[in-house]
């Protein structure tokens, strides 16, 4: 049986986390994120699901309000809820999930369990054998019954414990920094982090995590400051944000300890640090599980351009700024996770 502690904290988190008015300011919550599941389910959000709301998100509940009479305002409100018929009902917490349901309920559970490593392949609202099994795995990780029932005590965990999923794939990662980290990834002070954050003095160089391909390297206006992407294998890419100065450019390749930056605290950012994260196919996924205990060994092999900082941008960067609605990593933020992206549009 589940220990007291799970049960005494159940009402209170499946109370949190139960759903109302999905407002674009709402970011990284299970309610966003059922809000583009159902609008991908009737076509009009091909993006992928991170439970953060933004222009995409907020554009897609538009049309979906204007093509049935509805007030648009971008919010999943109640009335648009009704009016998505089963994908925009239960709440999340009005019934124990099994296996054969389906509702906004079960997109909800499919990304908490996302969020913690153990996905069941992807979002559909479902309940099916694969989000039975991913319960499964993380009721027996969370030291809970492992029925495959997620009533108010596996919300609760998902929600509060710390428990992640191993890796199932052989992607792993170097360290970036040899700092302790701070901000872990999961909600952190009221808010969703999206990575790790490592404070460190300024200037501090930032070793790629892996072997890849620079996709991204400049300033970006909606949080990251000076942000640059790594592409690798598998479609795992790595972020590293708030830099001062940026030593790589797009389409470069890098190896694990080649320099790629160096810590600042540019954009939305309230001291030096790097943020940290791991994508798979663009949705923000806890790196812990795949972090390696070995630093990146620091390494200008490969910088082939001059460090770019905040006053000297990229020409790709300022020709393309303003074409892309930006991505933020900090409080606040209000964009979709590839928007960060000069080169990937809407």
């Amino acid at each position: 049986m589940p220990g007291a502690r799970h049960l005494g904290l159940a009402a209170l988190v499946v109370g949190a986390l139960m759903a109302g008015p999905v407002e674009p300011a709402k970011a990284g919550s299970s309610d966003v994120a059922a809000t583009q599941v159902a609008m991908s389910g009737i076509g009009l959000y091909p993006h992928p699901v991170d439970g953060i709301s933004g222009p995409w998100t907020v554009g897609a509940v538009e049309s979906f309000q204007r093509s049935r009479g509805l007030t648009v305002d971008g919010i999943a409100g109640r009335r648009t809820r009704r009016a998505l018929g089963w994908r925009g009902r239960p709440d999340l917490g009005d019934r124990p999930m099994r296996r054969g349901q389906r509702g906004w309920d079960v997109a909800a559970l499919q990304f908490l369990l996302s969020s913690r490593g153990f996905g069941p392949g992807g979002f559909d609202g479902g309940f099916g054998s694969k989000t039975t099994a991913a319960v499964r795995r993380f009721q027996a990780s969370a030291g809970l019954e492992v029925d495959g029932v997620a009533g108010a005590v596996t919300i609760a965990a998902l929600a509060q414990e710390q428990v992640a999923a191993p890796p199932g794939d052989p992607v792993r990662f170097l360290l970036p920094l040899t700092v302790p980290s701070t901000d872990g990834f999961g909600w952190v002070g009221g808010r969703r982090h999206t990575g790790i954050d490592f404070p460190a003095a300024p200037g501090t160089s930032v070793g790629a995590a892996g072997r890849g391909v620079v996709s991204f390297g400049g300033w970006n206006t909606g949080g990251y400051g000076n942000l640059v992407v790594v592409s690798h294998r598998l479609g795992f890419e790595s972020w590293y944000a708030h830099l001062e100065s940026i030593s790589v450019t797009p389409g470069q390749a890098v190896v694990g300890g080649n320099e790629i930056g160096r810590v600042g605290s540019t954009g939305r950012s309230t001291g030096p640090h790097l943020h940290f994260e791991v994508r798979l196919y663009g949705t923000p996924i806890d790196p812990a599980p795949r972090l390696l205990a070995a630093t990146a060994t620091r390494s200008a092999g490969g910088a082939r351009s001059a460090r770019t900082s905040r006053a000297k941008r990229p020409a790709r960067a300022r020709s393309r700024r303003g074409l892309c609605r930006p991505n933020g990593d900090a409080r606040g933020r209000r964009a979709d996770p590839l928007a960060a992206r000069i080169d990937r549009c809407p």
